[in-house]
């Protein structure tokens, strides 16, 4: 809004000194005593002020005229040819803000209207726009000298014609017609010969391009005799030609565009030298008088199939903005294509060869010696991988010696230097996997990180958890990472894992997200995790291990980790449940009937999280890992390794149930039902004396019983359907662990059946409501009815929202 009323002021302030009755308006107000503050506009305000001071009128004046004058000159040079240039140009030619006369705002319409039509000669459309901030942003972050002003200042240094404002053109005295016929051929042969050098003739002149890209046409003089002119325009092709390898040669030669572009360059300027030679006999024959427009026609055969070669590749590279490894790959299927044509091809196989040469010679160094020289960034990715192995064994300070070191060079051929790389590659890839197994000891470290993320020695996470439960029931904000990370040095120095030479290494991070949103890439942060969800471990890994153990595998370490860690939890909580169980002998005969579902609820809980634990540690976890291992024994280059480990990572999560969704929001939700059991029988057992009446505690039981009953159902018929479906037989396992007796079968049957009686017989809303809730779904509303005293221990709204650990 402030930048449309300050354009409307300028506009305003212009057309008024344009008109001239800015100042008798002044005027007019000031004999009216009107005040400026108060009456005038503060823009005008600002003026008036700023007219009435002569100094700094006389420096803004200066200023204007030595900008405007900047500007003229570095726009009819052409320095400045961007589209971002442009932009720059049209802002800046803009005097300052002032009386203006009529003879100033003609010069300024002069002005823009000369960068506007060059802008658009150029082409300024957005994608010229787009592309000009991309090449700005490359030279900003490429760190690459910049092109001197000078090349653009001094447009007579091109080879190719030379147009543009303040060029003048040469105009023929006379018509060409008008001359005898003689004469006229003379006079176009003359023509001919400056067009095949880059000068523009009399006769025929040379037209504006089009875009970049475009080929270079010329205007004839329409009164050349016809015989005349058919010659003319199967000559002028060459003219064209030239013209954009010229461009192509003066673009391409830039720093930016690379070693690749700049060879292919100079094996085009060497062509082009010949071709100059040439032009300079045919003058040579011209002027002694022995050159006729048709001799020239025949003088050139053999220059304008080179010629238009060179053209058609100048403009698929500028077209394609290819560069490195894109320039060569497009240079050979050019090879190629003109099998059948041995001077086409010699001709593409020359300039081959000539690019290929910076471009082998980075390829040597990097995939027989490990060092990268590529300030251009032309080697493939694929190549790269080829050479970051023995970078890696470079860094560690050993010596690379590549017994197949021999040198690269082109060929049509492909065979030939795809064999050198896939030797190369096999002995970096190998010599890594040696320096990685048997020097850094890379199983060692594979089975440090199995026992503590994967809990493989049991005692150690028995001592920490008995040390650190107390800490870890806080809240996250409460937690002391320092008395974390003593008592994990506790644990680990009175433990089996005293033994292990890697220990030192283990250290406890609190992170700010649960399990569960860290799955399902949620980024909200809860702020009152406990330190249970939000606790896991870190590994330090040093280089090179850390390419085998990368961040990202270590997550995978940590999400299993963190799985197996909350079910260990529930277990405890469990186990304490059942230790509690002695204060029952204080109750009534009566209550006894009461807590034994209870104490039975607890031991079908029990049950099933410690299958769940069984089959995690010793069905999925443990065959994995000796298949991981034994597959390591054989594996002869690091992408093996890498494949294998990430493998056995990617196996252990999906037979865990942590990468199917279904699953996992299942089995969240029956361990957050088993906490909440065990949170309200300790607040039970707590109590005593406040003692609830019988039948709201015998309630309380039969909601938790019927909630854990259901979604254990779930799990066991979604277990089924997955293990058939996506043929996942591990899973098979535990259901039958859980239903070796067929229990849940025949309540999964006797529940299945009530439904289809209720759904079929019944009208009544109520009874329609409760018989659409399906067996299996997540509804826990019974749990509404435990008491008050008792509801602060069963988190509903989590149970409801399927939320989890």
């Amino acid at each position: 809004m402030i930048s449309h009323e300050f354009q409307n002021h300028r506009l305003a302030n212009i057309k008024r000194a344009s008109t001239g009755d800015g100042p008798e308006v002044y005027a007019e107000m000031l004999t009216k005593n009107l005040t400026p503050v108060r009456e005038l506009d503060p823009l005008v305000y600002l003026l008036s002020r700023l007219a009435e001071d002569k100094q700094m009128l006389t420096f803004l004046e200066k200023n204007s005229k030595d900008r405007s004058k900047a500007h003229l000159v570095a726009i009819s040079s052409g320095a400045k040819s961007s589209a971002l240039a442009k932009a720059d140009a049209i802002q800046d030619i803009i005097p300052a803000s002032g009386p203006m006369s009529q003879h100033e705002l003609n010069e300024l319409r002069t002005k823009l209207a000369s960068v506007t039509s060059s802008a658009g000669q150029s082409g300024s459309s957005p994608e010229a726009v787009l592309k000009a901030l991309r090449e700005k942003q490359a030279k900003r972050t490429g760190n690459l000298p910049p092109t001197p002003s000078w090349v653009s200042e001094r447009p007579y240094l091109s080879r190719d014609y030379v147009s543009g404002p303040g060029i003048s053109q040469s105009t023929p005295p006379v018509s060409v017609g008008t001359l005898p016929l003689p004469m006229q051929e003379l006079a176009i042969v003359e023509d001919l010969l400056f067009l095949m050098m880059g000068v523009e003739g009399k006769y025929l002149l040379v037209k504006p391009l089009k875009d970049k890209y475009s080929a270079r046409s010329f205007t004839i003089d329409k009164t050349l005799e016809i015989t005349l002119l058919e010659l003319v325009q199967r000559i002028l092709p060459v003219c064209s030609h030239y013209s954009t390898i010229c461009r192509f040669m003066e673009a391409k030669s830039s720093f930016e565009h690379g070693l690749v572009n700049h060879a292919l360059c100079a094996a085009m300027r060497t062509l082009l030298k010949e071709y100059l030679i040439l032009v300079a006999q045919l003058e040579h024959q011209f002027r002694l008088g022995q050159l006729s427009l048709q001799k020239l026609w025949f003088y050139i055969q053999p220059c304008m199939r080179t010629m238009e070669i060179l053209s058609s590749i100048a403009v698929a590279i500028d077209k394609g903005s290819c560069k490195g490894g894109a320039v060569l790959t497009l240079l050979h299927e050019k090879t190629v294509g003109y099998t059948g044509d041995r001077k086409s091809q010699d001709l593409c196989l020359f300039l081959t060869q000539a690019a290929c040469v910076p471009y082998f010679d980075i390829l040597e160094q990097w995939i027989y010696k490990g060092i990268i020289s590529d300030p251009y960034s032309e080697v493939a990715q694929n190549i790269l991988s080829t050479g970051k192995y023995l970078n890696v064994f470079r860094q560690c300070g050993q010596n690379v010696q590549c017994p197949n070191a021999d040198e690269i060079i082109y060929t049509l051929n492909e065979r030939e230097y795809v064999e050198k790389i896939e030797k190369a590659y096999s002995y970096a890839s190998k010599t890594l996997l040696d320096l990685l197994m048997d020097e850094r000891a890379l199983m060692a470290r594979l089975r440090s990180i199995k026992h503590y993320f994967l809990m493989d020695l049991g005692d150690f996470f028995v001592q920490f958890m008995d040390l650190a439960e107390d800490e870890m029931k806080k809240n996250m904000d409460d937690i002391m990472p320092s008395r974390l990370e003593t008592l994990l040095e506790l644990a680990l120095r009175t433990s089996t894992a005293n033994n292990d030479p890697y220990k030192d290494d283990l250290r406890v991070d609190l992170l700010p997200y649960d399990l569960i949103t860290q799955l399902f890439r949620i980024l909200s942060v809860a702020y009152d995790s406990k330190g249970l969800e939000a606790f896991s471990f870190d590994y330090v890994v040093k280089w090179p291990v850390s390419l085998i153990l990368s961040k990202k595998a270590l997550t995978k370490y940590q999400m299993l980790f963190r799985h197996l860690f909350y079910a260990r939890h529930v277990e405890r909580q469990l186990c304490n449940v059942w230790v509690s169980n002695k204060r029952a002998k204080q109750f009534t005969l009566n209550s006894s009937p009461w807590y034994a579902a209870a104490f039975a609820l607890r031991q079908r809980m029990l049950h099933f999280v410690q299958t769940y634990e069984h089959y995690m540690m010793f069905e999925v976890l443990e065959p994995s890992w000796h298949v991981m291992e034994k597959s390591l024994k054989t594996v002869t280059n690091i992408d093996g390794v890498l494949e294998n480990h990430n493998d056995f990572l990617d196996r252990c999560l999906k037979d865990c149930m942590l990468t199917n969704i279904e699953l996992l929001k299942v089995v969240s939700k029956l361990m957050l039902v088993c906490v909440t059991f065990t949170n309200c029988m300790q607040v039970v057992f707590d109590h005593v004396d406040q003692m609830i009446s019988g039948e709201d505690f015998e309630r309380t039981v039969q909601n938790f019983d019927n909630n854990f009953s259901r979604h254990l159902m779930d799990l066991l018929e979604k277990l089924s359907h997955y293990s058939t479906t996506d043929c996942e037989h591990q899973m098979l396992n535990i259901i039958a662990r859980l239903d070796h007796n067929g229990y849940y079968t025949a309540q999964l049957e006797k529940y299945v059946a009530e439904e289809s009686s209720a759904l079929n017989g019944s009208s009544d809303p109520k009874t329609e409501t409760k018989s659409s809730s399906s067996l299996l779904s997540a509804s826990v509303d019974n749990l509404a009815d435990v008491p008050a005293h008792l509801r602060s221990a069963v988190p509903l709204d989590q149970l409801q929202n399927g939320q989890s650990y």
